[in-house]
């Protein structure tokens, strides 16, 4: 039986840190574990330029303690119908962005500055795939009358297939993945597509959030699916193959902004991550791929070398993890996977 594991030091490629004291609080809850992350631009006001960008990656590292200061934020532009091409390109090329994110307009936290037509973005579209920058996409369509369970399914037929099929050599992640529709698509697409999978997506299904009373920490964009749609989410973050790596989308609202008549969408899980991911990978009878799918299939992506140091895991008694982090904006709640958590990180 396994009971110790050595991993290179993994990435998160799709992060939320938000920004003043939130981000002061929650940031070392990834950086004490991960050598990079992907940092989503939904503030507000929305990181739309190059100046932007380096604006919040100063931030960033202003606040990351000194004992961790070797964790390298990557950072993104929020695509919006105004975006300048070339001011992509120059901030790309001086290695100040490393990818652009789509939103639809209004699919979720701070998305209401997203696209709605679609046409618009096509210059900033050409321009990436001539430069092969890579788009970083919130797949849902926002349509009233699409039922929110569809939406991920739906936007890959109307919107994601469409732009591809125009953009070719488009590099495009598919962000949090949640239904088999889009493993389907995965596997049916070996070139310039990659996907994300987030912790929680591998263990919660919608009744993990919805039965015996609403669980509002439970609660995200895009939502939690059926059972048979989480199972479709294991075998494919589990099976080894390149085009899946992990983007915990971990994204912290304080529990009054979550616990409210219209609470705020998104998981927090940056603190306990990687022991949750050993207990679905071990489940899995799948604990040797981890490190591809923790580690090396993200880097591969995006072209980048793995970190060159690593973590060690250790399988023993239950670990215990924070239930809060507090912040200057409030107490902010740790995913619980409700189960027993026996891997942690030495160290």
């Amino acid at each position: 039986m396994t009971e110790s594991l050595i991993l290179r030091r993994p990435d998160d490629w799709h992060l939320h840190l938000r920004d003043g004291a939130l981000l002061k609080a929650i940031l070392p809850e990834t950086a004490r574990h991960f050598g990079r992350a992907i940092i989503m631009p939904n503030l507000v006001p929305p990181v739309v330029t190059g100046a932007d960008a380096a604006a919040y990656r100063a931030r960033i590292l202003a606040a990351c303690p000194p004992e961790m200061d070797s964790f390298k934020p990557l950072m993104t532009l929020y695509l919006t119908e105004d975006t300048d091409p070339d001011d992509v390109a120059d901030a790309h090329a001086k290695g100040i962005v490393t990818a652009v994110k789509l939103y639809p307009a209004g699919a979720t936290t701070n998305s209401a500055s997203g696209v709605r037509d679609f046409d618009k973005v096509r210059p900033v579209l050409e321009r990436m795939a001539e430069i092969g920058m890579p788009l970083c996409v919130h797949g849902e369509v926002t349509d009233s009358d699409i039922d929110i369970f569809d939406r991920e399914a739906v936007f890959i037929e109307r919107v994601l297939d469409p732009i591809r099929r125009a953009t070719p050599g488009l590099r495009v992640v598919m962000e949090h993945i949640t239904t088999s529709d889009a493993v389907a698509y995965v596997a049916e697409n070996e070139k310039n597509l990659g996907a994300t999978i987030t912790t929680h997506h591998l263990i919660i299904n919608r009744n993990h959030m919805l039965v015996g009373g609403i669980k509002p920490h439970y609660y995200c964009l895009p939502v939690a699916k059926r059972e048979s749609h989480r199972e479709a989410l294991v075998k494919a973050a589990t099976s080894g193959d390149h085009r899946y790596f992990l983007g915990t989308d971990s994204a912290p609202h304080s529990d009054p902004n979550k616990e409210s008549a219209c609470g705020c969408a998104g998981v927090f899980s940056a603190t306990n991550t990687i022991s949750c991911l050993a207990e679905v990978f071990e489940a899995a009878d799948a604990l040797p791929r981890l490190e591809a799918f923790a580690s090396l299939n993200g880097p591969a992506f995006y072209g980048l070398p793995p970190n060159a140091d690593t973590i060690t895991l250790r399988k023993g008694a239950p670990v215990s993890y924070p239930d809060k982090i507090a912040s200057g904006e409030g107490p902010v709640t740790v995913f619980d996977p409700g189960f027993d958590l026996h891997w942690y990180v030495e160290g």
